[in-house]
Order: C-alpha cells, then sequence, then structure tokens
C-alpha cells in the first residue's frame, strides 16, 4: 500500500528561502571583491579567474547530483531543494570568507 506524502512544512521552505537570500548577498560580496581584484583594489591570487570560472562547474554538478539522489530516494520537494542549495551555499561562504580575509590592495 503506497503511503500518503506527508504535508510539507512551511518551515522548509523558509529555511531554504533564507539559504537562498545568503546564496544571493555572498554571491553579490565574492563578484565585488573579484571585479575590484581585477582592477588592482583588491588583493587577489593570480589563480582567482580561472578559480570562478572552475568552481561554478563542481558546484553546479554537486548540487545537481545530490538533489538527484534525494528525488530518487523518494525525498520530499523542500529536501530536494535543500539537497541542490547545499553545496552552492558552502561555495559561496567559503569564497566570501577567503576573499574577505585578503582585503585591499595597500599601496
Amino acid at each position: 500500500m503506497p503511503r500518503k506524502p506527508a504535508f510539507p512544512s512551511p518551515m522548509a521552505y523558509w529555511a531554504n528561502a533564507y539559504q537562498i537570500g545568503l546564496v544571493m548577498a555572498e554571491a553579490q560580496a565574492v563578484i565585488t571583491m573579484r571585479l575590484m581584484g581585477m582592477a588592482g583594489h583588491w588583493s587577489v591570487t593570480p589563480a582567482e579567474d580561472a578559480r570562478m570560472v572552475s568552481e561554478k562547474v563542481h558546484a553546479m554538478t554537486k548540487a545537481a547530483t545530490d538533489s538527484a539522489l534525494v528525488a530518487m530516494r523518494g525525498g520530499s520537494p523542500e529536501t530536494i531543494a535543500a539537497a541542490a542549495i547545499k553545496p552552492i551555499r558552502q561555495k559561496t561562504r567559503a569564497n566570501a570568507r577567503r576573499l574577505g580575509k585578503r582585503g585591499p590592495k595597500k599601496g
């Protein structure tokens, strides 16, 4: 006998929306710091240009894979979305912290 799906938790949807908001804010900060780095005003490594392209491929592949695995296991829509958001959020958070620590160029 098939199980009746549980009523989705509104808090799970809010949690996903909150995570997406953080992704957007952190991504904007990272974009700003990288553009300032390209202009010579922010301290970035020479590998930053290549890194900003390659990391997106990895994060999106992981997001697609993780969410597909949750979906194949019968996960609810909010858990599937959370699985897709998580690797992207981890990357934006790590980039914002890493670039923020480098700071503006002196001199």
